[in-house]
């Protein structure tokens, strides 16, 4: 730890240096105390043109980031506002280690984290820990050494002194030096007991690429739309909607779009779509709204909140509900549109980010069927096909039926990994072997790849499929039908969510099965 700096400004001005104490904000997160700190050769810097980038330290967590200089901030500068931001358990923790480092350093200079000596200080506290452990005698004479193992979330039989220190290790950020957390490279077979280093790593959420929203794809140039002369609003720009919105202005659709994060909409007005300022200033520009948020909660806000669109619609307007929700709310959204003389239609969307930025994905509609025709061009430019499943409600249904599916098979696929990695298999070797077989299918293998290489790049988020798990159990409640293999895979999801992986890509669950 020499005292340089990571990172200048763009005019060559350095902000921050080693030791720094900040706040540092990660996509998705509120913003959390660190340590500015030299990085290890493991940890690779991303590119970034715009912004300088600093390898940031998490207390409490104990993880290690690259962020952009944009998004880190003086700690005691902006303590009184950001320490107000989160009320979490783990945040607190956070706050008192930060606190708690501060004072130990009794006014003097601010040392940098030494990653090598905490590491060592774990090891050897291990050791001393299986040395004082009790042998216990069986029956026959042989004895055994009783091992201690760790619980999934690795502290809750703990006390709570022990649990502080254990918080305020950093086993989590090292073992990312020794290599993935949780891809098996290795032939030999693991030891059935978990112990202190095998707990599970908090990874870092890689960000998506940015989006070429102007850039076409082969699919939608085979395609050959003619666009409708109609205009589109469009509401949410997320992991989906950005690359349904893609394919609308690329293939000729007049599109307004409106996001929460005004900032998204920026690349869109470029690329020649209008931005409305509130999602009901939307639907008075628009002849026809799409809807794409992340749950059922946010979809009723955006319709019945301020400035919503029921306040805007009227006999010459559609609205079509693309958010993957239940068909109770589908309905309660439906009778509102339909009171102020509107036409309403559910379009729920199969695919994942992939398909949506290169519009293959599968459109199951249901309600207005004048609306489903108008919006024809728009589910060509969208999808390879669409289907209309009769009154709302249906295809919220046959949604949830097959993201039930999908759930269930990839936690099969994440214990089947699982297996192999602690029986000593490769799990390259795994994928490889099932890609020959009648098991093989693209969501299978791609979910593979993300758990053979120990990544997880957001395709669909673990927290959207942990969603709809539930809203599949709901329904089966109203249907009195038994689900017994999606309460089991939706508490696998829940736990997943639960360590930190909710943003992270499905696929994720891995990580709650391997530990």
């Amino acid at each position: 730890m020499d005292g340089t700096s990571t990172g200048q400004g763009s005019d060559g001005v350095e902000f921050f240096k080693v030791g720094d104490l900040v706040w540092a904000k990660m996509k998705g997160f509120s913003p959390w105390p660190g340590q500015v700190t030299n990085p290890n050769k493991d940890i690779k810097k991303p590119v970034s043109k715009k912004h300088a980038l600093y390898c940031i330290f998490f207390f409490g967590t104990n993880n290690y980031a690259w962020i952009e200089e944009t998004n880190v901030k003086p700690y005691f500068e902006f303590k009184d506002q950001l320490i107000k931001t989160n009320k979490s358990g783990s945040f607190k923790d956070a706050i008192e280690a930060i606190e708690d480092y501060i004072k130990s350093s009794k006014g003097g200079k601010l040392i940098p984290m030494d990653p090598d000596a905490e590491f060592n200080k774990l090891k050897d506290a291990e050791k001393e820990d299986k040395e004082k452990r009790p042998s216990i005698k069986k029956d026959d004479g042989a004895s055994k050494i009783m091992k201690r193992t760790s619980s999934d979330t690795g502290n809750e039989r703990m006390p709570v002194k022990r649990r502080k220190k254990r918080s305020s290790s950093m086993d989590d950020s090292m073992r990312q030096r020794e290599g993935s957390p949780v891809a098996n490279h290795s032939p030999s077979r693991r030891p059935p007991a978990v112990n202190l280093l095998d707990r599970p790593t908090n990874i870092p959420c890689l960000e998506a690429p940015s989006l070429d929203v102007e850039s076409v794809t082969q699919t939608l140039k085979e395609k050959n739309i003619k666009a409708s002369e109609l205009k589109f609003g469009f509401l949410g720009l997320g992991i989906m909607g950005s690359g349904i919105v893609k394919n609308l202005l690329n293939s000729g659709h007049r599109v307004i779009v409106w996001n929460r994060t005004p900032e998204k909409c920026r690349d869109f007005v470029r690329a020649g779509a209008e931005q409305g300022q509130t999602p009901s200033d939307v639907i008075s520009m628009a002849d026809i709204t799409f809807s794409c948020i992340a749950d059922p909660a946010t979809a009723k806000e955006i319709v019945f909140g301020n400035c919503g669109v029921v306040s805007e619609m009227s006999t010459d307007k559609g609205y079509v509900e693309m958010t993957s929700i239940d068909s109770e709310t589908s309905i309660d959204i439906s009778e509102s549109i339909v009171a102020k003389g509107g036409r309403y239609l559910e379009a729920q969307i199969q695919g994942s980010k992939t398909q949506a930025e290169e519009g293959t994905l599968v459109i199951l509609a249901a309600g207005d069927r004048s609306l489903f025709d108008s919006c024809q061009t728009c589910f060509k430019a969208m999808g390879k096909s669409s289907f209309f499943l009769g009154e709302v409600g249906n295809g919220s249904k046959m949604n949830l039926v097959l993201q039930l599916v999908a759930g269930v098979n990839l936690a099969g696929l994440a214990e089947g990994m699982a297996l192999a990695d602690r029986a000593g298999l490769q799990q390259k070797d795994v994928m490889e072997v099932l890609e020959l077989t009648a098991l093989a299918c693209p969501m299978i293998l791609e979910k593979g790849k993300a758990i053979v290489e120990g990544q997880f790049p957001t395709h669909q988020p673990l927290q959207h499929m942990q969603k709809d798990l539930k809203l599949s159990l709901m329904m089966g409640d109203q249907l009195e039908q038994p689900l017994p293999l999606t309460a089991t895979t939706n508490e696998l999801f829940k736990h997943a969510k639960r360590l930190g992986y909710g943003e992270h890509d499905a696929s994720a669950v891995y990580i709650r099965a391997r530990f």
